[in-house]
């Protein structure tokens, strides 16, 4: 399984899949889902906290390591796709109505290059 050949729904489904065969979907509420990927995206940080970009850029070069923070990744990506399933939102119209906001947002010609929130461009 790989970024270019997976599509999300197929993640949905495989995630789906093993929560059923556990009956885990009780436990996965809304709001419990939510607060899983808050808590498994601060294990991802915990993995850059106290370190300089160029100690992480190190750090990231050991396999091990790096297979760590994927695996935090992972997590955060559960916890998400269960929200979508849950919520039944669609995964990619969401993150491409986000990115045409995104884009009026930050217009090119303004934000290019510029590290300021949209309100201060």
């Amino acid at each position: 399984m790989h970024d270019a050949t997976t599509a999300i729904n197929e993640l949905k489904q495989l995630a789906e899949k093993f929560r059923e065969e556990r009956d885990w979907k009780q436990f996965h509420t809304p709001k419990d889902m939510a607060i899983d990927v808050a808590v498994e995206a601060g294990e991802i940080l915990e993995h850059f906290r106290f370190r300089t970009n160029e100690e992480i850029m190190q750090f990231l070069k050991d396999p091990q390591k790096k297979q760590q923070i994927s695996h935090e990744m992972s997590d955060v990506l559960w916890g998400l796709l269960y929200l979508a399933i849950d919520m039944d939102i669609d995964l990619a119209a969401a993150f491409d109505e986000k990115l045409k906001l995104s884009a009026k947002k930050y217009p090119i010609e303004k934000a290019k290059g510029v590290n300021k929130k949209y309100t201060e461009l």
